[in-house]
């Protein structure tokens, strides 16, 4: 893992894009920060830059980095999630600009899992994590259901978890809205 992690962090530093293993599915990731990297994986994954994609953080603490006002729930609801969970946030700061949603915000989800924890904390930046599919079609359970299309277009495979078969499930998503207002997305 660790070659894997050292790797990983080259192709990231560089505006690469990689894929790699998450606490869900496997997803195709780049530097939060980078609109061309951002820009690159819209491309791959033939998707309207119009729907936004989802970021990792590897701690609840850095959450203030990158939303203007954090509602005072959300630090409830970091501590108590039990399963993936992507929460989104209004006004979303110091991301690229079309990894944003039209109204300003941004999904953003903190990693357990080892891999992209250890990745997002040597990084020291927001990971895009979004399905490593072409858009419209089934995010891949496994590694193995990634299609050769994907794999050929990222600059970097991880090799960590290539061969875990355990079917992998997509996080459970929520909005925030202004005033504590909560709208289940995805359960």
């Amino acid at each position: 893992m660790h070659d894997d992690i050292k790797k990983a962090l080259e192709v990231l530093k560089n505006g690469g894009i990689i894929l790699y293993p998450t606490d869900t599915i496997w997803g195709i990731g780049c530097d939060a920060t980078n609109e061309k990297s951002v820009s690159r994986i819209y491309q791959i994954k033939k998707r309207e830059d119009s729907k936004s994609m989802l970021v990792l953080l590897e701690n609840p603490a850095l959450l203030e980095r990158y939303v203007i006002e954090v509602p005072e729930i959300a630090w409830d609801l970091a501590e108590v999630a039990t399963t993936p969970l992507t929460v989104i946030y209004p006004g979303a700061k110091n991301l690229a600009k079309n990894l944003l949603a039209e109204d300003g915000s941004i999904g953003i989800r903190f990693t357990k899992e080892t891999f992209t924890m250890q990745l997002l904390q040597r990084f020291r930046r927001p990971l895009v994590s979004t399905s490593a599919n072409i858009s419209g079609e089934k995010s891949p359970a496994s590694f193995d259901e990634i299609s050769e299309e994907i794999k050929n277009q990222v600059d970097y495979i991880v090799e960590y978890r290539q061969n875990d078969t355990t079917p992998a499930q997509p996080s459970s998503i929520i909005k925030l809205g202004v005033g504590g207002r909560i709208d289940i997305i995805r359960k």
